[in-house]
């Protein structure tokens, strides 16, 4: 795999700081039982990778201690993790959000049967990724069957409530299929809506576009076509500075699954730790009863990323620009 950081510590990206924590996102693992082109972890079914039990231990105290209002599981597939459920009910136990950032098509796996339930029960806000509407899209990124297979996730999770606006929030993510800025996530969301809804009866609250950040497996395909200069030149060309306000690293910080800390996910997987007091590695457990607040954030040229047009993030777009 070619990695990108090298070309990404030679572009200049303004300065930030951090703001107050909100968000404490997690990686509980890379492993998945997908392998995506687009997937900036680089997971996939081989993958061993696992948060263990002290870490997840480690994580409940810093949520209990710092007042951050929202864990945000991710992975691979989060919810392959042994310590998955009982990370859940605990941090609902503390009154916390619990999002599942989940691949739809993992609740469809040996094991997995019950999750939904299990999901809908202690009222996880899902985020869904589904790149596109269309099933020869959808393949084309994630592999074969793939689409129908989230379409059935998706009506199962209708049924338990999920995207009718009762509580249970459904979620959908989208990704542009290659080296190209998303399209607007307002228009995007009402295709969505029409063409699920008509052909599919599938109903969710709201969409989140992403950008494909640069780095790992899609950062490498775009090494390897020759690509990565004119994507960082993409990104840098559309940059707008009132994006910075609302980028995720001011209020979120990233825990990999050994427990090191970082200032995104992105981050995370450029391996670019977050420094507390001039030092890194940083681990969560040392984070309850620190402050993070005016400390300096790692920045890269894929940081354009989150601010090149409507601004992207895990929350998806920070403005109404398309």
């Amino acid at each position: 795999m070619h990695e990108t950081l090298p070309f990404l510590r030679a572009v200049a990206f303004p300065p930030l700081r951090r703001g107050r924590l909100e968000t404490v996102q997690v990686n509980l693992g890379y492993r998945c039982n997908q392998s995506c082109l687009h997937c900036h972890v680089a997971a996939g079914p081989h993958r061993r990778e696992a948060m263990d039990g002290a870490t997840v231990d480690a994580v409940l105290e810093c949520l209990a201690a710092s007042g951050a209002r929202t864990l945000d599981l991710t992975g691979g597939a989060p919810e392959l993790n042994p310590h998955f459920r009982r990370l859940v009910r605990e941090a609902r136990g503390l009154g916390v959000e619990v999002i599942d950032r989940c691949n739809l098509t993992v609740l469809e796996t040996p094991g997995q049967e019950d999750t939904a339930e299990f999901l809908a029960e202690h009222g996880v806000r899902i985020v869904a990724s589904l790149p596109c509407y269309l099933r020869e899209n959808v393949d084309a990124q994630r592999g074969a069957g793939v689409f129908d297979a989230s379409i059935r996730v998706l009506r199962r999770l209708n049924a338990l409530g999920y995207g009718r606006g009762g509580g249970l929030v459904l979620e959908l993510v989208h990704n542009p299929p290659g080296p190209v800025l998303p399209g607007g996530q307002a228009a995007l969301e009402a295709d969505y809506r029409r063409v699920l809804g008509e052909r599919h009866g599938v109903v969710f609250d709201r969409l989140l576009v992403l950008a494909n950040m640069p780095i790992r497996r899609f950062g490498s395909t775009l090494v390897s076509r020759g690509e990565l200069e004119g994507y960082l030149g993409l990104l840098r060309s559309a940059h707008r500075p009132e994006n910075l306000e609302a980028v995720m690293c001011r209020s979120l910080v990233s825990v990999d699954w050994r427990g090191h800390v970082y200032d995104c996910d992105f981050n995370q997987m450029l391996g670019l730790p977050l420094r507390l007091d001039g030092r890194a590695p940083v681990h969560v457990r040392e984070l309850a009863g620190r402050t993070l607040e005016g400390n300096p954030i790692a920045v890269a040229g894929h940081c354009y990323g989150c601010t090149a047009g409507q601004g992207s993030s895990c929350g998806g777009a920070l403005s109404d620009v398309a």
